[in-house]
């Protein structure tokens, strides 16, 4: 059970972190990059910072991606009294299942309605 909630923890950080660069990007090569300047010779550039962002980018999709995977691997499965997982679906000895339903007969029938005059 810890487990599964430090994986959920990261896949928060992880969305938030995706979420505030993907809104830093500008989908037309502005964005951050372009507040520093338009020389695109600079070694920490415009360049450099449109494929810092798309490298960050790809990397934290990819890392939501596996953290997602892992954490429906190690999701807690129901454990019975007993602390074994269970197998099989528990029945209410109370619930009514469709095979146990009472078959009549007769069926009921709705008498025809008759035409309203106009």
């Amino acid at each position: 059970m810890g487990f599964y909630i430090f994986i959920s923890v990261l896949i928060l950080i992880v969305c938030v972190l995706l979420g505030l660069i993907v809104l830093i990007q500008n989908p037309k090569g502005g964005g951050l990059s372009s507040t520093f300047g338009g020389q695109g010779n600079q070694v920490m550039g415009v360049r450099k910072t449109a494929d810092f962002l798309e490298k960050g980018t790809w990397t934290l999709s990819i890392v939501l991606l596996v953290l997602s995977l892992v954490a429906a691997y190690v999701i807690p499965k129901p454990q019975d009294s007993t602390g074994a997982p269970k197998t099989e679906l528990s029945v209410d000895q109370n619930m009514v299942l469709p095979t146990q339903l009472p078959v009549s007969g007769n069926t009921a029938t709705v008498p025809a309605q008759e035409p309203v005059a106009e």
